[in-house]
C-alpha cells in the first residue's frame, strides 16, 4: 500500500535564541541571513521542493517579523516595478506566501519540540506530516526533505533524518537503536534523547527533518516532562517503534547547525563560496585571511 502524500508541514520557531544575542533581542533567530536569504528562506524552499503545501509555524511573543516577512510588500514591490528592477522583483515572489497557504499559532510554554509539534494538533489532523526545523540547514544536490519523500513513499510510517557522529557528540542528539541496516534506509527499534557517549545504541543521530504519522501526536498527548524538563519529540517516535514503523533515512548532503555561531559561520562561507557571483572575491579574500595567519604564526 502506497503512502499516503505529505502536504503539510510544521516548522516550530518560537526558540528565543539565546545563542545569538544581542542580535536576536529584536529580531527572531530565524530571519537571521545566511548570505542573503534569513534562514526560514531555506526550509520553506525545501518544503515547497518536496511538495508542501500548507505550512504551519508554531511561533512566540516577538516573532511578528517572522509574519511579515512572508507577506506582500506592495510599496517595496511598486519601488522596484519603477525602477525596472525585475530581477529583484522575481526574488521577492520567492518570500510571499499565498493566503491560506500559511498558519501561524503560538506555543505560550517553552516545553520542548514535542510540545511544539503537538501545538499544531489541529491544523494537522488526521494525516502524515512533516517537521523541519530552520536551524539545521543542509546543503544538498536534491533537496533533503525530498529525498525523504521519495523514500517514505517505498516504507510510510514514520522518517527521521540521520546522519553519523563521532561517539563523543552523541549526548547533543537523538540516537538510533537500529534492528536493521539497508543502506541509505535503517529500521529503528528505538531512539534515545542526549544519551551519554557510553549509553548510546549507535553512532545515528536525528537531524531536524521528520516524516511523521498523525499518531506521533496521539503519542504526545500522552508524554510528560522528558529529558531537560521537556516534552520530546523523540519520545514520542520512539513509541512507534513497537510496529516496526519508523526509520532513518541517511541523506545526502552536508548538515549545517546553524543554531550555533561555530555552525553557522561555517555555513555562510560554504554558501558563500558554492555562489557563483561571490566566489571569486570571496575566496580571494579566504585565501588572504589563512595567508596572514600562517605569517603571523
Amino acid at each position: 500500500m502506497k503512502a499516503k502524500k505529505v502536504t503539510k508541514a510544521v516548522f516550530p520557531v518560537a526558540g528565543m535564541g539565546t545563542r545569538f544575542l544581542p542580535a536576536t533581542k529584536s529580531i527572531p533567530k530565524e530571519i537571521m541571513t545566511l548570505v542573503d536569504r534569513p534562514l526560514i528562506q531555506y526550509a520553506i524552499d525545501e518544503a515547497r521542493a518536496a511538495g508542501i503545501k500548507e505550512f504551519i509555524f508554531v511561533t512566540s511573543r516577538g516573532k511578528s517579523a517572522l509574519e511579515d516577512y512572508f507577506d506582500h510588500a506592495p510599496e517595496l514591490e511598486n519601488t522596484l516595478r519603477k525602477a525596472g528592477k525585475d530581477e529583484l522583483l522575481e526574488i521577492l515572489k520567492e518570500t510571499n506566501m499565498d493566503s491560506g497557504a500559511i498558519a501561524y499559532l503560538r506555543q505560550n510554554r517553552p516545553m520542548g519540540l514535542g510540545h511544539a509539534v503537538w501545538c499544531a494538533r489541529r491544523l494537522i489532523g488526521d494525516e502524515p506530516f512533516a517537521v523541519l526545523l530552520p536551524d539545521d540547514v543542509i546543503a544538498a544536490e536534491k533537496p533533503c526533505l525530498q529525498q525523504m519523500m521519495e523514500a517514505y513513499d517505498q516504507t510510510g510510517g514514520n522518517m527521521v533524518a540521520a546522519m553519523e557522529v563521532p561517539p563523543a557528540k552523541a549526548s547533543s542528539y537523538g540516537v538510533l537503536d537500529i534492528a536493521e541496516d539497508m543502506g541509505s534506509i535503517v529500521q529503528a527499534k528505538g531512539m534515545v534523547e542526549k544519551p551519554k557517549p557510553e549509553d548510546a545504541p549507535s553512532n545515528l543521530a536525528v537531524i531536524g527533518r521528520y516524516i511523521l504519522s498523525p499518531k506521533v501526536l496521539t503519542n504526545l498527548n500522552k508524554l510528560k516532562q522528558g529529558t531537560g524538563g521537556e516534552i520530546q519529540l523523540t519520545d514520542a517516535i520512539a513509541e512507534e517503534t513497537r510496529t516496526g514503523k519508523v526509520y532513518g533515512y541517511r541523506f545526502r548532503g552536508q548538515r549545517y547547525d546553524c543554531g550555533s555561531k561555530a555552525g553557522f559561520l561555517q555555513a555562510t562561507v560554504a554558501f558563500g563560496l558554492a555562489r557563483p557571483d561571490l566566489r571569486e572575491e570571496f575566496g580571494a579574500y579566504l585565501q588572504d585571511m589563512m595567508a596572514l595567519q600562517k605569517a603571523a604564526q
